[in-house]
């Protein structure tokens, strides 16, 4: 019996009748919860955002990287 699982970079999830890559949804995820932690530790709310956003940014990045070479 053959099994065919999408793989990381295909997966969607949809929100309000679009259908958004998961990357997307992770980087989303990873800069608010690394601002948020940043902003406790630290205390300074512009280091906790401009930290919050690379993270982000970076995630969403790779991911768009690697879906596009998988051709999705």
């Amino acid at each position: 019996m053959a099994v065919v699982t999408p793989s990381a970079a295909s997966a969607t999830v949809d929100i309000a009748g679009s259908a958004w890559p998961v990357y997307k949804l992770e980087a989303l995820v990873a800069g608010l919860v690394v601002g948020a932690l940043l902003l406790l530790v630290v205390g300074s709310a512009q280091t906790a955002v401009l930290v919050g956003a690379a993270v982000a940014a970076v995630r969403w990045i790779i991911g768009a990287t690697r879906a596009h070479r998988t051709g999705d």
